[in-house]
């Protein structure tokens, strides 16, 4: 039975993988390098929990509660010797990783599963120097992860059936929509599908079909609307998939087919332009006001949770 969870990295999305799992009873390391990241991230949550508590998802009890539920450390061996599940959400450099692998194995309980949070790694490539491939899964959640419901999950081909199920069975103990992986695939599925989505929005941007506000609004006021509760194949099957063929037969040449990230988005990379972590993006943002756009973005993401939860 998962009890103590360790999460290595308290970064933006290992604090919130914490915070979800605090929230639901399980005690939490969150472990780092630094006192300065292991401080951030505990005002991170802080911050996180109180706007939750704003919006009347938990009161200041059960805030206080999940607080209590979380420690903090620099010490790793401390972070997972007795931990039952353990997530890695450290920087995707692969090195880095095997590195950490080649740690737990001289720290964690025997029986301990261990999960990456990587989103561009394949399973096969970060244990190809680790010994633990049969107890070792893939969890990937999205930002900010105390919020959004899906965790993909991929498996090893020598991952157990019962630390997928056991793992499927605590990932639903958090309130989240867990996923399982048939196999391994570049990018999973969720982010191969926003890539697709995102290239022909670039692709329409960059030949002034119309402005980048505008066509944010033609997702979340058009497709992004239904997705909340209709995936494409179900709208396919509820539109006709005889509507469906003629759509992609007259659109799918036109398509943007590019190999690579869009030339606007390389050419601000390039000068430094990084989007609201900088300033400056395709969009242009004042500290307080980005600070307030990812707040007024928790906040609506915060009420769509209820109305689906009240709906389900």
């Amino acid at each position: 039975m998962i009890k103590k969870i360790a999460v290595i990295g308290s970064g933006v999305m290992g604090s919130g993988i914490a915070q979800a799992f605090a929230v639901r009873s399980y005690t939490v390391t969150l472990n780092d390098v630094t006192n300065e990241f292991l401080s951030k991230a505990q005002e991170r949550i802080i911050d996180n929990l109180t706007l939750l508590a704003s919006e009347g998802v938990v009161n200041e009890e059960k805030k206080q509660a999940a607080l209590d539920n979380i420690y903090f450390t620099q010490d790793l061996r401390t972070a997972v010797q007795e931990a039952d599940f353990i997530i890695e959400a450290i920087p995707e450099v692969i090195e880095l990783k095997w590195e950490l692998f080649e740690k737990l194995e001289l720290m964690m309980k025997r029986d301990a599963i261990v999960a990456s949070n990587t989103s561009t790694l394949l399973i096969s490539r970060l244990m190809e120097k680790a010994g633990f491939a049969e107890r070792m899964v893939i969890t990937h959640f999205f930002n900010p992860a105390h919020l959004v419901p899906l965790v993909e999950i991929v498996q090893h081909e020598k991952t157990k059936p019962e630390v997928v199920k056991t793992t499927i069975e605590l990932i639903r103990s958090i309130g989240k929509s867990p996923i399982l992986l048939k196999k391994e695939i570049n990018g999973f599925i969720a982010n191969r599908l926003q890539t697709a989505l995102m290239r022909e929005a670039f692709y329409l941007l960059k030949e002034g079909v119309a402005s980048a506000e505008d066509i944010d609004t033609a997702i979340t006021a058009g497709p992004g609307f239904r997705w909340a509760f209709t995936g494409p194949i179900e709208i396919a099957d509820f539109g006709g998939l005889d509507t469906w063929q003629r759509v992609f037969d007259n659109i799918a040449p036109e398509l943007d087919d590019s190999n690579g990230a869009p030339a606007i988005i390389q050419e601000l990379v390039s000068k430094g332009n990084l989007g609201t972590k900088t300033g400056n993006g395709i969009f242009t943002y004042e500290e307080s006001t980005a600070l307030e756009k990812i707040n007024n973005r928790d906040r609506r993401f915060i009420q769509l949770q209820k109305i689906k939860a009240n709906m389900d």
